[in-house]
């Protein structure tokens, strides 16, 4: 692979425009007028000054200070200014060529400029990250994270701070509202330091009976805190250690705040806030790596243009620029020392002093595709297809569908065995959406906050599909094979074959153990309860994320409910479906459709109390009316000769279509901006065929009024073309979910990755 490609190819999405423009700069070497002559020219070497220190010298023709000093033999002349801004003079314009060569480096000091101003824009952002999690460590230190001994709780966060050298100055409040601060003596000796803790630490050590408290020598640690310390560490007037639980049992638990991060001395928030820290640490540590991997990047791609320069004109360039592009973009002593203080930080704070340990957390292995899953997967997807043959082979020989009573086993076994299709298909879609994503390079697991390195693969969720499609294709074929032998006939367990896969699968699903993706089970349930639970937690993206799938699975949910009808009831003993006359399962009909509508709405609302947002109030009302169109498509369902029902339908169904697809385009896609690069699109595109926007837009908007069967009703000509239409547009609508799915994301990793604003 060429360089320019695999260059291209490493560039984080969303920084595409601050990286160096290879191609541009090879394009305009490659533009570079032939030199004649049969001899190459005799290389003129100049003594050029490439950097003076500032105040001391200046650039004689332009008087522009300088900002180091350093002084080589080549053909160009690299002036630094004050500003950071670098400006290159080429000393041969009078060489055959060398207006165009000048040109060339005007063109790669621009980029350098562009490069060098984004990289220190970032690593400032991530310097006050930095300094943000570092006071919220020092808030939870002093909560009590970490020891039990409060005296050695407040040594160790002295020693910490001396020792990086922080330079905070944050202030910790207890629920007496008393104040201390960092203490300002910061050049004690460590030495004495360490020796007050290790004192301190021995003297909480338990003693024999009836023995004193010990006196230890910590005066000069006392000092360092600062007078009135001991009653707050629990020191006596006369030196003693006064025992640890004397002092927590004399004084109520600490409530400490520290811009915004609050902290309860107790032991469940402490484990809260002991979590959300590890997650910032190592989301830190992996905005440093692609930091340096930027860097690195852009360094090689200043040497390579360089040395292709080189190569072309012999001048000798190459080792100029490179220094000063080594010394800006190569060696950034903030981002190594970054690296070095959070790998230390967080293997003693969070993996007891084990680097090992440590360094599996910050930087995980990433997870290798096995073959043995490459193997079952595409297995159980033969399975699927070879089940399927057999299926539409068995029914067309015996004419399982067209004997007598057929109508009525098809009412019941459709809506008991659709469920496992609809779920199959929805879990396909997700695959589709993974690869895709992956393929795309969307940070999908930062997205969702994923527990780093438990994330799953396309072939992993496509092997959960299908085992669940080969199981209730079993299923099935085991249904109509029991059917038509004489002595199973008539048996009720015949009917219990879905309702023991629906258990089995749902057991898995709840299962409590380490076992087949169980951190992705736990985050499934997470989401799901949060989404239950709407407006009593926080909604996170993967919580809305979540909630709008199961706005397109009402139909999976209704056989839901007629599992528990048909079940709960006893109709499967007489093999018989009598829960459509029933007024109960009818009304249970409406709230089923409307409950993930619902959810959504109430996580809007959730939303607008905390956010103080208005795009939220109006997404809200697009789910009112979604719920509204819902309920009256449901009633002229159940009451089809009520042309009222119909009319109302139709009026709201269409009032939410368009609404919700004016919402998908502009909103959760962030297209149809007339004003951006794209026309019609936005500025920033991850997918360089713009077509393929444009024919999604289509297809959601189709997809989108595939509920006009429902209203209409249709009547197809083949018998059973009710429970056919049904699946058809239940299927139809998981589609236009799966493709809903690709640009909502795509839309959120540009936002977080400094992409398009909200519109």
């Amino acid at each position: 692979m060429k360089f320019g490609k695999k260059f291209s190819s490493q560039m984080v999405h969303g920084w595409q425009h601050d990286y160096m423009d290879y191609d541009s700069l090879k394009k305009h070497l490659k533009l570079r007028p032939a030199r004649g002559g049969a001899k190459k020219p005799k290389r003129i070497m100049h003594r050029c000054l490439i950097r003076q220190r500032l105040g001391k010298s200046h650039d004689v023709e332009e008087g522009v200070p300088l900002t180091a000093e350093t002084t080589t033999n080549g053909p160009i002349q690299v002036v630094i200014k004050t500003d950071g801004q670098v400006k290159t003079k080429f000393l041969m314009e009078e060489s055959e060529g060398g207006e165009y060569e000048s040109g060339f480096f005007g063109l790669l000091d621009k980029e350098f400029n562009k490069v060098n101003k984004f990289y220190k824009k970032k690593v400032e952002e991530v310097l006050k990250q930095k300094e943000v999690i570092n006071k919220k460590m020092e808030a939870l230190i002093g909560a009590g994270f970490g020891s039990n001994d409060k005296e050695i709780k407040r040594s160790y966060w002295i020693l910490t701070n001396f020792m990086t050298k922080m330079g905070l100055h944050s202030k910790v409040k207890n629920s007496e509202e008393s104040v201390w601060e960092e203490p300002e003596e910061r050049e004690e000796d460590v030495t004495t330091l360490a020796f007050g803790i290790a004192t301190c630490s021995a003297a909480n050590s338990p003693t024999p009976a009836g023995g004193k408290s010990m006196k230890v020598p910590s005066q000069a640690l006392m000092e360092i805190v600062g007078e009135g310390e001991s009653s707050r560490t629990g020191q006596l007037e006369d030196g003693a250690i006064e025992p640890v639980d004397e002092v927590n049992a004399s004084r109520p638990a600490a409530s400490y705040t520290i811009d915004g991060f609050e902290s309860n001395n107790t032991k469940s928030n402490l484990s809260k806030s002991e979590q959300t820290l590890r997650k910032a640490y190592i989301e830190l540590y992996r905005e440093l790596g692609v930091l340096k991997k930027y860097s690195s990047s852009n360094v090689k791609a200043f040497s390579k243009i360089l040395e292709k320069y080189d190569r072309i004109t012999s001048r000798g360039a190459r080792k100029v620029y490179m220094k000063v592009v080594d010394d800006y973009l190569g060696s950034s002593d903030e981002v190594a020392g970054l690296v070095q203080y959070v790998e230390e930080t967080f293997i003693e704070h969070f993996a007891e002093s084990n680097r090992s340990k440590g360094m599996k957390m910050l930087r995980p292995k990433a997870t290798r595709e096995r073959h043995r899953l490459t193997f079952s997967t595409g297995f159980s997807a033969g399975c699927v297809f070879s089940l399927i043959v057999a299926l539409a082979a068995i029914i067309r020989t015996r004419n399982s569908l067209q004997g007598e009573g057929q109508e009525i086993y098809m009412n019941t076994m459709f809506p008991l065995y659709s469920w496992f299709g609809f779920v199959m298909l929805h879990i396909i879609m997700y695959a589709a959406n993974l690869y895709y994503w992956r393929r795309y390079k969307i940070n999908y697991s930062k997205i969702f906050n994923f527990e780093q390195g438990t994330e799953l693969g396309d072939r992993q969720v496509l092997l959960v599909a299908f085992s669940i499609g080969v199981f209730a294709l079993l299923c099935v074929l085991a249904n109509l094979d029991m059917e038509v032998d004489p002595v199973t006939k008539h048996e009720a367990f015949t009917e219990l074959l879905p309702l023991f896969l629906l258990i089995g699968i749902f057991g898995v699903l709840f299962l409590p153990i380490n076992f087949f993706y169980y951190s992705n089970r736990k985050f499934y349930l997470t989401c799901l309860f949060h989404c239950i639970a709407a407006p009593f937690y926080k909604v996170s993206f993967a919580d809305s994320f979540l909630g709008d799938q199961f706005t397109s699975q009402v139909q999976a949910l209704r056989s839901f409910e007629f599992y528990i009808c048909y079940y709960g009831w006893g109709d499967f003993k007489h093999r018989q479906n009598t829960c459509t006359r029933s007024h109960v399962y009818n009304g249970f009909f409406f709230i089923v459709a409307v409950i993930p509508f619902v959810s959504r709405l109430l996580q809007c609302l959730r939303r607008l109390v905390d956010d103080k947002k208005n795009d939220h109030r109006w997404n809200g009302v697009k789910y009112f009316l979604t719920i509204v169109a819902v309920c009256f498509r449901t009633a002229c369902s159940i009451q089809q000769d009520q042309i009222a029902w119909r009319v109302l339908a139709i009026i709201f169904s269409v009032v939410a279509a368009i609404f919700g697809t004016y919402w998908d385009f502009v909103h959760d896609w962030g297209l149809l901006k007339p004003s951006s690069e794209n026309r019609w699109l936005r500025d920033k595109l991850l997918i360089p065929q713009k077509e393929v926007y444009f024919i999604a837009m289509i297809l959601n908007v189709l997809l989108r009024f595939a509920w006009i069967q429902t209203v209409l009703d249709f009547n197809l000509s083949f018998r059973h073309s009710t429970q056919t239409m049904v699946a058809v547009v239940a299927s139809l609508e998981i589609i236009r979910r799966g493709i809903w799915n690709f640009f909502r994301l795509e839309n959120e990793h540009l936002k977080i990755n400094g992409g398009d604003k909200d519109p």
